[in-house]
């Protein structure tokens, strides 16, 4: 169920990110050019969820998450082809990460209503496996089938690569669909979200998923500075695609086997302060390719157990039998995207100021700030929110 909740929402991002820029640059695109049109690409990842409602009404998540799961897969592939026409190609990739979002939200909240609570947390764990084992998969096969295929040829394969995980849906049970008319599922959305900050633990949630605890937003960064440790492009692409894929599975799988020992929330908030010490720890060692190496594998590590864990907390705060599981997913899905996309500019902000250290000394320190205010946020609400039942009756 997880791998085949992740993969394909994986893929694309991983064919915008990493495989198209390549195909570009080998078209002699301006790198600014190329830039743009992946930001824009991926962009519907902060506001796809304004569309979520839908996905609670009408017809069964399944349906929708397998219809929309096919549209990405077929618009990705079909990207190939407009290389020549920029804008167009720019206009399809948006269309197809919007598709992308709206299938990993509709699977996440079909997932979070057949999924046991006690597998939740392994459940969190194997989506993230997937999502970041797709991304790793595409930025090694994608680039090589770009590169060494004749274009028709690699836009079918990768599109077929993206729907493939859509196979599983028809084995995995799902709840019938709501009979609601859409405007009304819009109405409940809005009710929802508000009644959703009315909830402490929806509240803490969103704090914890808006600062940048637990982002490690230089997994997006490093790629680029490969040079200032004095590695070759082919190590860069190595570890961007073989790299990333191993440590992000290995980070993902880690979940599992922590959260008996802590719950989600400290959980989250205590890797997010280790991993921070960690960046800072790169600083002490000499700008070699080793470095490179361990700073990347690292930081993937840290980031694709973040991304489980924040994925355990949103099944948790959905609960059973939420009749807008969906929405609820796309609206704290979209909260962990904002801290990534603020955090490249303060990350790239540090770089411009003091290189390497500037980058890698402004995200630390910002996690660890967040980390702290949070924890002391926490720590105050705490006693509010589990009473001493003992007090109770002394009262």
């Amino acid at each position: 169920m997880g791998l085949s909740g992740g993969t394909s929402f994986g893929l694309v991002g991983g064919f915008i990110a990493f495989a198209l820029p390549q195909a570009l640059a080998a078209r002699h695109v301006p790198e600014v050019t190329i830039a743009s049109i992946t930001a824009v690409g991926l962009s519907p990842g902060f506001f796809a969820f304004l569309f979520s409602p839908m996905l609670d009404v009408w017809l069964s998540r399944r349906v929708y998450a397998a219809v929309l799961a096919t549209t990405a897969a077929v618009l990705t592939g079909a990207s190939l082809l407009l290389l020549d026409r920029l804008s167009l190609l720019e206009a399809t990739l948006t269309l197809a990460f919007t598709a992308n979002q709206l299938s990993y939200s509709a699977l996440g909240g079909w997932l979070s209503t057949v999924c046991d609570p006690a597998s939740e947390n392994r459940l969190g764990a194997w989506i993230t496996a997937g999502n970041v084992g797709g991304f790793g998969v595409m930025a090694i096969l994608g680039g090589e089938l770009i590169r060494a295929a004749p274009v028709a040829f690699s836009a079918l394969a990768i599109g077929a690569l993206v729907f493939l995980p859509v196979c599983v849906y028809p084995f995995i049970p799902a709840p019938g669909p709501d009979r609601r008319l859409a405007g009304e599922s819009f109405r409940a959305f809005w009710r929802d979200v508000f009644h959703l900050f009315g909830r402490k633990e929806v509240l803490i949630a969103l704090l914890l998923f808006l600062t940048p605890c637990g982002t490690f937003s230089l997994t997006n960064f490093v790629g680029g500075i490969g040079a200032d440790f004095g590695a070759s492009p082919r190590m860069v692409s190595l570890l961007g695609g073989i790299g990333t894929l191993a440590a992000g599975v290995c980070g993902s799988l880690l979940l599992p086997r922590l959260a008996p020992y802590m719950r989600l929330r400290p959980l989250y908030l205590v890797m997010g302060a280790i991993g921070a010490f960690f960046t800072l720890s790169i600083l002490l060692l000499p700008r070699s390719p080793p470095s490179f190496a361990l700073a990347v594998i690292g930081a993937n590590i840290f980031q694709s157990l973040e991304i489980a864990c924040s994925v355990a907390i949103i099944f948790e705060v959905i609960g059973p039998r939420n009749p807008l599981a969906a929405t609820n997913f796309a609206v704290l899905s979209a909260a962990y995207n904002v801290p990534i996309a603020y955090m490249l500019w303060v990350d790239g902000w540090g770089y411009g100021h003091r290189g390497l250290g500037g980058a890698f000394t402004a995200d630390a320190g910002f996690s660890l700030l967040a980390c702290l205010l949070i924890a002391l946020v926490l720590y105050g609400l705490r006693p509010r929110l589990t009473p001493d039942p003992r007090t109770s009756l002394q009262r």
